[in-house]
């Protein structure tokens, strides 16, 4: 195929890329680095030819600022900097996200920087501020093995590794040992998603063992020993807060289902696949609540 039959146009970025300059795939390009602490750096890496494939945002993190932090006189217009706010007196930064907010370079952020090669402990302060990179690196993990890494538009692809014990097959030892081989073979996070077995053991465990950070999905062992009707938002709240205890670094939360989707699912030959956004939308039927 020609590139003058194709259904698609090629973008007016550069040389057709093919050894053979028979035309490409959608998709296949990608747009320079344009590293900003603005909405421009949502172009970075970004794939323009991508059929369907919607415009970045033109807000950063720095549009959802707390309400107790004031914006400086004559930052009106530039305002995607630590220098363009003033956060509230005594405040002393717990996350990441914080701590890019006041200009803080972290020793996590340093790592990260030597890890993703092509970007300055700078650039990676500014990406976290924007809310376009997250370090997974929880201080109780931090204490163990965790050498500190990133997602992120700016950042290299990374890979992650599922795993988990079931009621019927796999324990602590047989999960601590899954996580050496992923690890072994370049994993860059690991989930754990046991569903059986004494998972607060085999949680800790892996969270000691890992050099990688560890995520969960909380909702799986919210419903052990109770019925997913009886989940309240206590029960949720405090889970979730036991897990980071832990050391637990990234959770998955299916917020992507809402009651108005329910009707568009039911029919569905195959159903819900997800089992976390399965158990959300039985939770939201059985209450008749908003996930």
């Amino acid at each position: 195929m020609t590139d003058s039959q194709a259904s698609y146009q090629l973008p007016p970025i550069g040389p057709n890329p093919s050894s053979s300059a028979a035309g490409t795939n959608p998709g296949s390009f990608a747009r320079i680095p344009r590293f900003s602490p603005g909405p421009e750096g949502a172009w970075t890496f970004a794939s323009p030819d991508t059929p369907g494939m919607p415009a970045p945002s033109s807000k950063t993190a720095w549009d959802f600022m707390p309400e107790d932090w004031q914006l400086k006189p004559g930052f009106e217009q530039n305002y995607h900097c630590a220098e363009a706010w003033q956060a509230p007196a005594d405040f002393e930064p717990v996350t990441q996200l914080e701590s890019a907010r006041l200009g803080i370079i972290t020793p996590e952020m340093q790592r990260v920087a030597e890890r993703e090669p092509h970007l300055t402990a700078e650039q990676i302060r500014d990406e976290v501020a924007s809310g376009r990179m997250v370090i997974p690196a929880n201080k109780v993990h931090l204490s163990h093995q965790l050498d500190p890494m990133c997602i992120g538009r700016a950042s290299l692809t990374k890979v992650n590794a599922n795993m988990g014990a079931s009621p019927v097959s796999s324990g602590t030892s047989e999960e601590v040992e899954k996580l050496r081989w992923a690890i072994r073979w370049g994993a860059d996070t690991v989930m754990d998603l046991s569903t059986g077995g004494n998972l607060d053991e085999c949680r800790e465990a892996i969270i000691q063992n890992s050099t990688a950070p560890i995520g969960t999905v909380p909702i799986y062992s919210m419903i052990i020993g109770r019925k997913l009707s009886d989940l309240t938002h206590e029960v949720i709240l405090d889970s979730l807060e036991h897990q980071a205890q832990q050391g637990v670094d990234y959770f998955t939360v299916h917020a992507g289902v809402m009651r108005a989707h329910l009707d568009y699912v039911k029919d569905r030959l195959i159903g819900i696949v997800s089992r976390g956004g399965s158990l959300l939308a039985k939770w939201m039927l059985d209450h008749q609540q908003e996930n």
